[in-house]
């Protein structure tokens, strides 16, 4: 919860702003501002305080304990022009919530940590439990001195700049070991316990044989990930709260899917209980990994049978590839979603002018593997390849990376063993349309007319059918200059079914500085004019020019009115083209 405190009627009226947009997330503190502060410190996770900088200070000085404990706090000075990060940055979560509270109060939000201010994930906010000299470390990173990553387990991280060697380090393991003078240890989540359980079997025999096992092994309980068990035992009480109790979620399967999975140590016990010949081993297995402890069982001080098994497996962690969508150029049409997974990448692949554009957004220690034109499945195989060795990965493309772009062709060699994620960006057909006007109102096709990889008798098939169907086309790839007579003969095409005077949109370098636009007709689009880093955009039988923009209409009850209005609202709709400014230049 998020305690929302204000002084001053400008404070409350900023205040009940964001409590209108997260009323599920917030309570407003009314009273005195001290006594506010102090409750919604005790009670609440975060607070935001529509104070000035040094009363909230003062009031928050007294009840500061450890940082780990403290809630975040936000201070947002009373004019909303900034949201300043005061207290508990990065375990408080103040970093994150003066960003969201800036952008929905149109505030700028003030950050001063000292990774953040450099563009160096902190090791405390990744999401993984960390112990030892994090800050002796962090500072070391800071003052770039060198750090090494010692890997002896693989999971996707950040972009961090890490060295070979150095004099501190930073250890990625699951063992039950202490960190050292100047080191740190991130444990991450690769331990799955398999665990089965007669009926009534107690929490603390259950969680007494997991820590037993996980002991025995050297394996750290901080680097478990979750308990899993067979669907019959979903709601089993010791299971659940042994797992509630290491903070786990427990994951079931079913019988069938279980007895599929080979163990070296089947029993006909449960598949008398259950339908499988395993539980615990067959539980932990069920997604691969490693067998760490085979099946044991517990051990009871009155001498009664056990009544808990579990199994210990090492699952590695999958690599992370995103496939990101730039958008069609402009920094402002590159969405927020993007730009996080490119400060997430630990590896960049793209075009050489693509990193280009965002090589600014990068977080130091990200590494670039860059190439030309025409590398586009090598680029694919690259990335997919990284990902594999666990890492975190970014592949972008421009406009959206699904449409003529690199989604394709990492999909086509990527398999199940790594996750993928798509990035939609904003495509050059949609650029191009929020220019021209709306010519994409109604039913529309992206069609590119490069045959280097499709056969142009493809192609023209398709052409043909979207001029059959009366519908708007987008020409991607439409010229080079050793393709030159591919767009004229799609005009043709689509000429054999629509008039001359149909609305033709032309955009080239859409939302970039060199952008250029105009509006002509297809009975007079000269296509020496286009070249590949054009769009051309042919109407149906119902666009229209109107005020200079090209629009398709919803629906074709808009033409058949039109026909049968009056001359003042047939003049709205002409049906001739109104030259731009750049057609007579």
């Amino acid at each position: 919860m998020i305690g929302l405190i204000s002084a001053t009627a400008a404070g409350a009226a900023a205040r009940d702003r964001l409590a209108a947009a997260w009323p599920d997330r917030t309570r407003v503190y009314e009273g005195p501002v001290g006594d506010a502060v102090r409750a919604a410190f005790a009670e609440c996770e975060q607070l935001v305080c529509f104070l000035a900088t040094g009363a909230v200070v003062r009031l928050v000085a007294p009840l500061l304990g450890d940082k780990k404990s403290d809630p975040g706090v936000v201070c947002v000075d009373e004019g909303g022009r900034f949201a300043v990060s005061l207290v508990g940055g990065h375990g408080g979560g103040a970093n994150e919530l003066a960003e969201q509270v800036g952008e929905l109060l149109g505030a700028r939000p003030v950050v001063t940590t000292a990774t953040d201010a450099v563009g160096i994930p902190g090791l405390d906010t990744l999401g993984l439990p960390v112990e030892g000299d994090v800050a002796g470390v962090t500072r070391a990173l800071l003052d770039g001195e060198p750090v090494a990553l010692d890997t002896e387990v693989a999971w996707p991280l950040p972009p961090l700049p890490f060295t070979a060697e150095g004099t501190r380090t930073v250890r990625l393991t699951d063992r039950a070991v202490e960190p050292a003078d100047g080191e740190v240890l991130l444990r991450p989540p690769t331990l799955v316990v398999g665990v089965g359980a007669s009926k009534g079997a107690p929490a603390d025999e259950v969680l007494g044989l997991v820590e037993g096992a996980l002991r025995d092994a050297g394996l750290s309980a901080r680097s478990v990930a979750e308990l899993a068990t067979v669907d019959a035992k979903r709601e089993e009480p010791g299971i659940v709260e042994a797992a509630a109790r290491l903070g786990v979620p427990v994951v079931t399967y079913s019988a069938e899917e279980l007895a599929k999975v080979e163990v070296p140590n089947p029993s006909d016990a449960p598949l008398t209980a259950v339908g499988t010949p395993s539980v615990a081993e067959a539980s932990a297995l069920a997604r691969g990994g490693e067998l760490l402890v085979p099946k044991r069982k517990s051990e009871r001080a009155d001498g009664h049978a056990a009544m808990a098994t579990c199994a210990v497996v090492r699952r590695p962690g999958r690599g992370r590839l995103a496939v990101v969508g730039l958008g069609p150029g402009a920094r402002d049409l590159l969405t927020p979603r993007a730009e996080a997974e490119l400060r997430r990448a630990s590896v960049l692949v793209g075009l050489d002018q693509y990193v280009d554009q965002i090589r600014d957004l990068l977080r130091p220690g990200t590494r670039i593997l860059e190439s030309g034109l025409g590398a586009e499945e090598e680029r694919a195989r690259t990335a997919v390849a990284e990902a594999r060795k666990g890492r975190t990965v970014a592949l972008i493309g421009s406009g959206d990376a699904g449409v003529y772009a690199m989604a394709s062709p990492a999909l086509a060699e990527a398999s199940d063993d790594i996750d993928v994620i798509g990035v939609p960006g904003v495509t050059a057909a949609l650029a191009a349309g929020a220019i021209l006007g709306a010519p994409l109102g109604h039913d529309h096709v992206s069609i590119s007319l490069s045959d280097l990889h499709t056969p142009w008798e493809v192609i023209e098939r398709r052409v043909r059918a979207a001029a059959e169907a009366d519908i708007v086309v987008t020409f991607y790839n439409p010229r080079s200059r050793g393709r030159d007579w591919q767009l004229p003969k799609a005009l043709a095409i689509l000429s054999g079914h629509r008039e001359p005077t149909t609305p033709v949109g032309v955009v080239r370098n859409a939302s970039r500085p060199d952008e250029s636009s105009r509006l002509t007709t297809l009975g007079t689009l000269d296509p020496a004019t286009v070249d590949m880093m054009t769009v051309v955009t042919v109407g149906n039988t119902a666009t229209r020019e109107i005020a200079g923009r090209m629009v398709t209409p919803r629906g074709y009850r808009w033409q058949a009115e039109s026909t049968s209005g009056s001359a003042a609202e047939q003049q709205a709709l002409p049906n001739h083209p109104v030259p731009h400014p750049e057609e007579t230049s």
